[in-house]
């Protein structure tokens, strides 16, 4: 255990990540593993940071698992685009986006590396 379980941006990650897994079955393989790998990397860099013991580097990681958001939010978009993914799936998924990347943006906030010892 990381202790990242016990954070609740972790757990929405998570949900996030079995729910991109559970609206893409449609998608071709290629696309449909691209958004999981980076979906799942959401969660795992959050996982990585807490492990690591560093603010500071819990704080890189943070960002890395921030830097992921786009690129899943660009896969959802153009999966609806080419017809895989309905409107309200894709809204439904950019809101847990769009709420994940608020809470990122906090739990950064919360670990300057100035503070790291």
């Amino acid at each position: 255990m990381t202790g990242a379980e016990k954070l609740e941006i972790w757990q929405k990650t998570i949900a996030f990540a079995e729910t991109v897994y559970a609206l893409t079955t449609g998608y071709p393989a290629e696309r449909r593993q691209r958004i999981r790998r980076r979906v799942v990397s959401i969660s795992s860099s959050i996982a990585e940071g807490a492990a690591c013991g560093s603010r500071r580097e819990f704080a890189r990681f943070v960002e890395i698992a921030s830097a992921a958001l786009p690129d899943v939010v660009c896969q959802i978009e153009a999966g609806r685009g080419l017809g895989f993914l309905p409107d309200e799936q894709f809204e439904a998924l950019c809101m847990m986006a769009w709420e994940q990347g608020r809470m990122l943006g906090g739990l950064h906030r919360s670990l300057p590396p100035e503070s790291d010892g």
